[in-house]
C-alpha cells in the first residue's frame, strides 16, 4: 500500500485533532503508525506528537524494548513518556489485566483535549468480533472496534483499522524499520494469540477475504448501534443524573429489552468493555434490586458497579486507602491518591472552622471516631450520620471516603 494512501487514512481519522499521543509498544503496528503521523506531522506544523510507552515489567527484554523506543522516538523527534506498571499475576486473564494497567497508564498522563492513536488494524478488528462471538456478545460487543470514538475528554482513533497486517509489514520492510517482537506472541494459551496463530491462518486459507468480511459485519453491527443510540439518547439522558448515575425506578418501568438496551448504552459512554448478557441479568436482578440495606457491588475490570439509593454508579477500582493520612496546608488544593481529585477551601458547602497557626489540618481516609460538631448548628452528630445526610454512598472496602481533620 503506498505512503500517501495511509496518509490519507491516517489523515481522514485525526481529522482536525491538534495534539495526539501515541500508544507505541515498539512492534510493527506501532512503529508505522508512529512513522506515518510523523509524515503527517511534517506536512501539518500545528500538529503536537508525542508517544507513551508502557513498561509491562513481565518480559527479561522489557528494557531493552523501551531503549529501543526511545532511541527511535529521538530519531524522530517524538517525546516519548516511558511508564512502568504493574500488572496483577493472580488474576483469571493476564491479557485483560495488562490491557487493564495500560490504560490506567494512558489515563494517568493523557491531556483534555489530547487525542490517543493506537494502533489497532483489520487482521485485529476480526480477532476482536471472533472474540466477541465466543463471548456470546449481542449487536453492540460484535461492533469490535471503532474507528473513532469519544474517549476521556477528547478521543481515541484507530487510523489503520481498515488496513490488513500484511500490508502493515511491507510498509515496515519497504522502509527499512526496526521493531520490537514480544514473544509472549507466539504462546497461544492467550484467547487472541490463539486465534491468530491457530484459527485466523485457516480461515484465511479458505477464505483469502475473512478478515475484510468480518470487518465489514462489524462494521454493519456498529451502524446499527449508532441508530439505537440516536433512538434511546433522550431516554438515556432523563434516567440520568449530574454524576451520570442512572435510575433504578426509571429503568424499572420499561421492558426488560429496552432496559438492557440503556444499560449497554451507559456502559458505552463509559467506554467500559460491553458487559453479556449474563452480566447485564446479574447486575439489574443482584445489584440493582437487592435490598435497601445492602451495599452490593459488581466488578467488570477495571470498573466496578455499585448502586446508592435509587442510583446505580459505574465507577473505576480504587485501590484501598483505609488508615492513609495527608497533611493538608490549606492554603493551596490539596491532590488526593487514586485519581480522587482535588479538595480547597470553599465558600459552599459544609461550613468549618478555619485552623489556627499551631493546628495542622490532615485528610484520612475511613471513619472518624467521635462526634462532630457543624458551625451553625446545634448539638453533634456522628460522620456516619453526615455523610447520610449529604448523600455520601458507603465506601467499606475502599475506604474512598475521607474525613478533614484538625489537630491543636
Amino acid at each position: 500500500m503506498e505512503q500517501d494512501h495511509l496518509l490519507s487514512l491516517v489523515s481522514q481519522s485525526v481529522g482536525t485533532d491538534k495534539q495526539i499521543l501515541v500508544a507505541y509498544s515498539g512492534g510493527v503496528d506501532s512503529t508505522v503508525l508512529l512513522h506515518l503521523l510523523t509524515q503527517l506531522r511534517d506536512r501539518c506544523f500545528d500538529l503536537k506528537l508525542r508517544a507513551i510507552h508502557i513498561h509491562h515489567g513481565l518480559s527479561e527484554n522489557a528494557d531493552a524494548w523501551a531503549k529501543s523506543c526511545q532511541r527511535l522516538c529521538d530519531a524522530w523527534k517524538v517525546p516519548l513518556h516511558i511508564v512502568h506498571v504493574e500488572v496483577p499475576l493472580d488474576q483469571v486473564s493476564l491479557e485483560a489485566s495488562a490491557r487493564n494497567a495500560r490504560y490506567q497508564a494512558i489515563n494517568s498522563i493523557i491531556q483534555p483535549g489530547e487525542t490517543l492513536a493506537v494502533a489497532q488494524h483489520q487482521d485485529d478488528q476480526a480477532e476482536t468480533f471472533l472474540l466477541a462471538l465466543k463471548r456470546g456478545s449481542g449487536p453492540a460487543g460484535l461492533a469490535a472496534m471503532a474507528p473513532r470514538m469519544p474517549y476521556q475528554r477528547g478521543h481515541i482513533v484507530r487510523p489503520l483499522i481498515h488496513v490488513s497486517r500484511q500490508q502493515i509489514e511491507a510498509y515496515a520492510h519497504q522502509h527499512h524499520f526496526d521493531w520490537v517482537e514480544d514473544e509472549s506472541n507466539q504462546q497461544d494459551r492467550f484467547d487472541r494469540n490463539f486465534l491468530r496463530l491457530k484459527v485466523t491462518p485457516l480461515l484465511r486459507e479458505r477464505w483469502p477475504h475473512f478478515a475484510r468480511m468480518t470487518a465489514r459485519s462489524a462494521m454493519l453491527c456498529a451502524e446499527q448501534e449508532e441508530l439505537l443510540d440516536e433512538l434511546l439518547q433522550d431516554s438515556l439522558q432523563q434516567l440520568q443524573d449530574e454524576n451520570e448515575a442512572i435510575s433504578i425506578s426509571g429503568l424499572q418501568k420499561l421492558s426488560a429489552i429496552k432496559r438492557r438496551a440503556l444499560l449497554r448504552r451507559w456502559f458505552a459512554c463509559h467506554n467500559s468493555l460491553m458487559p453479556t448478557r449474563e452480566q447485564l441479568s446479574t447486575l439489574w436482578n443482584e445489584i440493582a434490586l437487592s435490598r435497601e440495606d445492602a451495599d452490593p457491588r459488581m466488578h467488570l475490570p477495571p470498573w466496578q458497579i455499585r448502586r446508592y439509593r435509587d442510583r446505580l454508579y459505574l465507577l473505576p477500582e480504587f485501590a484501598s486507602l483505609r488508615g492513609k493520612s495527608l497533611t493538608w496546608d490549606t492554603t493551596h488544593p490539596l491532590s488526593l491518591p487514586d485519581g480522587l481529585g482535588r479538595i480547597h477551601p470553599h465558600v459552599e458547602g459544609i461550613n468549618l472552622r478555619a485552623p489556627k497557626a499551631d493546628e495542622p489540618v490532615s485528610v484520612r481516609f475511613g471513619a472518624a471516631p467521635g462526634k462532630l460538631n457543624i458551625i451553625g448548628r446545634n448539638g453533634s452528630r456522628q460522620l456516619k450520620k453526615l455523610w447520610q445526610e449529604f448523600g455520601i454512598p458507603p465506601g467499606k472496602e475502599t475506604g474512598s471516603r475521607c474525613s478533614i481533620m484538625v489537630r491543636p
